[in-house]
């Protein structure tokens, strides 16, 4: 019966971060600096929260939209965080993870034969989302401007057909921000043009040099903002994710939104709004902590002589194989693995602009990250001439 399978599916392939990860898993052993996951527990108050819910049997489905006091909660955060005004009545929905508000918002405003410009590298998760659609991704090669994805950059790639440019910044996998100058910029290039933005802002929290600033405090008309809790708040396994978009644009992905889930999972709603609100800094100590170990891990990276854009944001890095390594980045982090028992993601997984690097998160202990660097710097040595 494969026959009979759609073929866009068929076409699509798994995450190489996940196809990295489920591949050393079991590995006796191993030090994995591979998945995004926080490790961190999600925090105490909100766990209560989620466990009060179950006992208030708040257990059946909410409005398609999110229940209205989340609402407003989400919409009351992104404003006094980041300055964006958004009607809880009908500018924001709440998604199953930041995910899904992804693929709503794209399967709401591309059709066939429609392009998004990305920045190359960037997280695969979007790639096949977007040929769902019977879209077209197309790349920009961000490698020579410091990782920024900047308006001069940007316009090179804009056709009649462009219907969508993806902003993920904080960036996965570089960590790099785009300045408040840059995003005026690309908001100056967009406004008269029919192209959408979609910012995915999911590590808003997560910034350590400069507060985080969203494209739509510049574009808001056009602008799709995607943000959630798993990074901010150590959520991941609780899907929870926001889209902050004008009504004109809501009211038509929650029709994409109400007939793929019906609504998010009641229970963690309930755990969302106590994150937001009486945890509405919960992400500062946190960040405090990912901050310290980047300022660690960017001096082992660059003591081994490595070459790495230090990141605004997140906790990855996305670091430049040396040239005296000859193989392509997935043969380098198997080897990484097979002989030195650390696993990082190979950078082909962030698109073709992603070879010749890998990628490391920061997201575990300083001891797990000691272990990691002591071991690929061993590997390094054994390889320089």
């Amino acid at each position: 019966m494969e026959h009979l399978i759609n073929q866009r599916v068929k076409e699509i392939e798994l995450s190489g971060i996940r196809r990295f990860f489920n591949m050393v898993a079991h590995t006796e052993d191993m030090v994995s600096l591979t998945i995004g996951q926080p490790d961190f527990p999600t925090p105490d108050h909100v766990k209560i929260a989620g466990i009060q819910a179950i006992e208030d049997n708040f257990t059946t489905y909410t409005h398609n939209a999110g229940y209205f006091e989340l609402r407003e909660a989400a919409c009351d955060f992104v404003e006094k965080k980041y300055g964006l005004q958004y009607n809880p009545e009908n500018e924001v929905i709440i998604t199953m993870g930041a995910s899904e508000a992804i693929d709503i918002a794209f399967r709401t405003i591309l059709s066939e034969g429609n392009e998004v410009i990305l920045p190359g590298p960037v997280y695969p998760g979007y790639e096949p989302l977007i040929r769902l659609c019977g879209a077209k991704p197309v790349y920009a090669d961000i490698r020579n401007n410091h990782f920024h994805f900047t308006a001069d950059i940007i316009k090179q790639y804009i056709t009649e057909k462009t219907r969508c440019i993806v902003l993920p910044y904080p960036s996965n996998p570089t960590g790099v921000s785009l300045t408040k100058s840059e995003l005026i910029d690309i908001a100056q290039l967009v406004k008269d043009k029919d192209i959408f933005i979609l910012a995915d802002e999911i590590y808003s929290e997560l910034v350590y040099d400069n507060a985080h600033q969203s494209i739509a405090s510049f574009l808001r008309e056009k602008t799709i903002v995607i943000n959630g809790l798993s990074k901010s708040h150590s959520m991941t396994g609780w899907r929870i994710g926001f889209l902050f978009a004008p009504e004109n644009l809501t009211k038509h992905m929650l029709k994409v939104h109400q007939y793929n889930v019906s609504c998010a999972n009641s229970i963690a709603q309930k755990a969302a709004f106590e994150a937001l609100t009486v945890g509405i800094n919960d992400a500062m100590p946190m960040k405090d902590v990912y901050e310290k170990r980047r300022e660690m891990v960017f001096t082992r990276l660059t003591g081994m002589g490595l070459k790495v854009e230090k990141p605004d944001g997140a906790f990855y890095f996305f670091v430049q194989i040396p040239s005296f390594i000859t193989s392509n980045s997935f043969d380098f982090a198997l080897q990484l693995v097979q002989e030195s028992k650390v696993a990082v993601v190979p950078g082909s997984a962030f698109s073709e602009y992603g070879e010749g690097y890998f990628r490391l998160s920061y997201a575990c202990s300083t001891d797990v990250l000691e272990k990691g660097l002591n071991r690929i710097e061993q590997f390094l040595m054994k390889y320089r001439k």
